[in-house]
């Protein structure tokens, strides 16, 4: 859509479909069943940790337990990003996924930060395990935590549901790691091994939440897209014949796979007709080459001052004939 003003000023809004929200139509159903089957995984495992003394299979119930409101909010997350732009929510939804990545990740490390300090407290005080509890309910945890793995894994384009997939192999390492300890404490006396597992456990979370925590919190922060440098979306623009200068360029994150940009471009005094080729000329160079498709761009004559990051061709290539 292109509106143009009697202040000669145009612009250009260009609307992209973020291609992960193919998986995501189907994404609810996965996450709701998800949500009860963790729920009774987590019942089974603080019931087999009381009867087994185990603080390794505590542990996971606790990390378990965080990922039913992490599931929830993802679930929730999936629904809300569907629904289309309003008056109040103008660019819709598209956030709803990044905000529950960022609390899910915050929930990560509060969770991992306390089975640490359980871990450690059994460290000093050492209670006998039921191993072959431990490396049955390990065993039921890891088809729960892997199902839901493999029931995500083509959907980790989009952060939120990437969140969950790191979330839910984690979940499924720690029983693998769960049955390993619970094995070797069976064949050597070796109590320590299960505190030991639960650090382990805890520490594997608290690092791989920090990656998403991280990013999810430079996309809430408008930060510039990670894989895009500013100088080479300028120069991509100032490459189209017919742009002089451009400036106050932002590049944004609405959602994932869905990126905004938006920018005052100057050029000399045309008819409309060629002005309009030559912002179809910028969006096609913007969606080509860094898949920015939705932009709001300004014309503006060249001389004006710019207020920010003023962007113009080399005097070298001015120059050439």
């Amino acid at each position: 859509m292109h509106v143009h003003g009697h202040d000669g000023h145009s612009h250009s809004h260009g609307h992209g479909h973020s291609h992960a929200a193919a998986f995501a139509d189907g994404a609810a159903g996965v996450l709701g069943a998800a949500v009860v089957a963790t729920l009774a995984l987590v019942v089974l495992e603080i019931v087999a940790s009381y009867f087994g003394h185990s603080i390794a299979l505590f542990s996971d119930a606790v990390h378990n337990l965080t990922d039913i409101p992490t599931l929830f909010i993802s679930w929730l997350a999936t629904r809300w990003a569907k629904r289309p732009p309003t008056h109040e929510k103008t660019y819709g939804y598209h956030r709803a996924g990044i905000l529950a990545a960022f609390v899910n990740a915050m929930l990560l490390a509060l969770a991992s930060i306390f089975v640490i300090g359980e871990s450690i407290l059994r460290f000093r005080h050492p209670e006998p395990v039921g191993t072959g509890l431990m490396m049955w309910v390990s065993v039921a945890a890891l088809a729960v935590n892997g199902g839901i793995t493999l029931a995500v894994s083509r959907g980790r384009r989009d952060l939120n549901l990437r969140t969950v997939w790191i979330h839910n192999l984690g979940d499924a390492m720690s029983n693998v790691a769960i049955f390993a300890g619970a094995f070797i404490i069976r064949g050597t006396g070796a109590e320590w091994i299960d505190p030991l597992v639960g650090i382990a456990i805890g520490g594997m979370v608290l690092w791989s939440g920090q990656g998403i925590l991280r990013e999810s919190g430079h996309i809430l922060l408008e930060g510039l897209p990670r894989e895009i440098r500013l100088e080479d979306v300028a120069n991509a623009v100032l490459r189209v014949p017919g742009v002089q200068e451009v400036h106050d360029v932002h590049i944004w994150t609405l959602g994932t796979d869905l990126q905004a940009l938006s920018c005052h471009v100057c050029i000399p005094d045309m008819h409309m007709e060629e002005s309009e080729r030559i912002l179809a000329n910028i969006r096609e160079a913007l969606d080509h080459d860094f898949h920015i498709s939705h932009t709001t761009i300004q014309f503006e004559r060249a001389g004006l001052p710019a207020n920010t990051g003023l962007y113009m061709p080399d005097p070298a290539e001015r120059t050439a004939p």
